[in-house]
This record gives C-alpha cells, structure tokens and sequence, in this order.
C-alpha cells in the first residue's frame, strides 16, 4: 500500500502540466502514487503525460474520462486511490519537492486524519505566503480552515468511511467537500511551511466571475441540509451562521461586484443580501462575530441596510 495517493485532474494545461508532474515524481517521498485523470483534454496535456508516464510507470497511474469538471473527476479518482492518505493538487500548481515526506511523517507522528501546510501565491509580478491559523476541534475548524482540498492530506479511511464526493457542475467545491468532511476529523496537525505553488491565472475559473458565481448559495445550503440530515445541525449552529455571513459579506461579495454584466451583477448583490437576512435574520447577534476583533469581523459589524449598498459601490471602484 501506497504511503500517499496524490489525484491530479488535467484538462487544457499544457502550458503548467510539465512543472506540476516534475515536482511530484521528484519527490522525497518515494513511496507514493501519482493518479493522473485526464478530463477530456483537448490541448497537448496528453503528449507531455505521456513521456512521464513512460519514464515513470510506477509511481504514476492514469486514467481518461470525458469532461466533467473538476469535481467530477477527482470523484471518478477517489475509489481507485491506494493510499493510506490522500492528496489533491491542481495541475496548474506545483508542490516542494519535500511536501508529501514532511506531511506524512507529521500525520504519522501525531496519529492525524488530516494535515494542512501552508502554501504561495503565485502572481506573475510577487509571490505571498498564505499562513493558516491553527485551530482545535471542529468548531473553531469550522471558523478558521481554509477551504481549499489541495493543501491537505487526508486519512483515506476517513474519506471512505464519510463516502464524501465534491459536488459535480459546481463552482466552489472545495467549500462543500472541506465543511463536510470536519465532522468526522478528531485530529488535524499542521505544517507550518509553505510547501504548494498556488498559481494565479487571470482566465482560471477562480478569477472569472459571471452568472455562476451564484453558486455559492447553493454550495452553502448543501452543506447546512447536510448538517441538519446528520441531526448535527443545532451543535454548529453558531458557526454555520458565522461562515455564511462571512461568505456573502466578504469573499462572495467581491467576487460579485466585478460581474460585467450590471443586470446579473445587481440581482446577485440584492439576492446576497436577501438571503443572508432571510436564511440568519440574527447574523449581527452572532456570538463568534460579536467575539472576534479581525479587521474583516470590523467590517462585518458595520454593514447595515444603507452601509451594505455603499460598499457595494465602494468594492466595484466607484
């Protein structure tokens, strides 16, 4: 049995794809598998798969699917992985030749179902470090994790045990998956250095913003019916309150305010707001936003009705 299974989904990314493989199969981890999807890619991706996988056949397994998404294809690579833990990358990132030996020894260590590094940004002009905060137990899990799968290392036995998928044709999976996933987590360690390339590219999906940015009202309420189906719903109440307000009053917010199209863009910011006081009419009250003294937090307390318009405006540029 493999140490880790790395899952890498690859469509169109033949300009990254080389640089992304070269730092897994060079890795100092040796005991690992590489599980490489092809998700109906249509550039030369295949081309540069393929010499690595006929100068490294043993660490690399591969498959081929017609396109379904991201989701979709680390969904269709889960049930094959091997691994004693599992990875996700992106294939247009890049990881530390060390990151997957420095993980798996930590998650050995202190007997871990999950272990979080930290990680670059990558803009073409700088580079930021992205430091996590450190949390215990799930509740301040639910407050505090970043919700992105790819700078994780999950117990494989906990991925199936909890048999949760990233949800197909939609935007911001790694929401849904990472906040289902923290019920069945009892102990998270973390990395503490910088180990993944995160690479910022202006026609990603994560940088476009358009009608489908509203999926992140239907991501949220997937995971709030998935806490209430799973009767756990009242235990995390305050924190499920806490999150959603901070998703359609910040992250959310500013990605909808640079939507070209005005008409969508006004029916989604008015939809924002509509929601979130229909869905937590008593978000203000909201005991861990009442506690925390974040600069965000500060911000977050100040929106009313009228303030909530005026930074609309302000967000957009004008």
């Amino acid at each position: 049995m493999p140490k880790v299974s790395i899952i890498v989904p690859f469509y169109n990314v033949e300009r990254y794809i080389e640089k992304c493989l070269e730092t897994l199969v060079n890795q100092t981890l040796e005991d690992i598998e590489i599980i490489l999807v092809n998700d109906g890619s249509k550039d030369k991706s295949i081309e540069i798969v393929n010499k690595f996988l006929e100068k490294y056949p043993e660490k690399l397994v591969y498959f081929e699917k017609e396109n379904g998404g991201l989701s979709d294809a680390r969904n269709y690579a889960i049930p094959y992985a091997k691994g004693e833990y599992i990875a996700f990358l992106d294939s247009d990132d890049y990881v530390e030749k060390d990151m997957y030996e420095k993980m798996y020894q930590l998650a050995k260590e202190e007997n871990s179902d999950m272990v979080e590094c930290d990680f670059y940004w990558e803009y073409p002009e700088k580079t930021k470090i992205d430091t996590g905060a450190i949390y215990n137990g799930k509740k301040e899990m639910l407050e505090k994790v970043r919700v992105v799968a790819w700078n994780k290392l999950i117990k494989r036995e906990i991925l199936e045990k909890a048999k949760i998928e990233f949800p197909k044709g939609y935007r911001y999976e790694d929401v849904e998956f990472t906040y289902k996933l923290i019920p069945y987590l009892e102990k998270v360690s973390f990395l503490k250095k910088p180990c993944i390339h995160y690479i910022q590219r202006e026609n990603s999906i994560s940088n476009s913003q358009n009608e489908r940015t509203k999926e992140i009202f239907d991501v949220l309420d997937h995971v709030i019916r998935y806490y209430k189906e799973k009767g756990i719903y009242d235990e995390y109440k305050e924190e499920i309150e806490y999150i959603y307000t901070r998703y359609l009053l910040c992250s959310s917010l500013l990605r909808m305010v640079k939507i070209e199209d005005k008409k969508i863009r006004e029916e989604l910011l008015n939809k924002t707001w509509i929601n979130l006081n229909e869905k937590f009419p008593n978000w203000k009250k909201n005991k861990i936003l009442r506690k925390n003294k974040s600069g965000k937090d500060f911000y977050m307390k100040t929106i009313n009705k009228v303030t909530y318009k005026i930074y609309c405006k302000i967000f957009r540029g004008f």
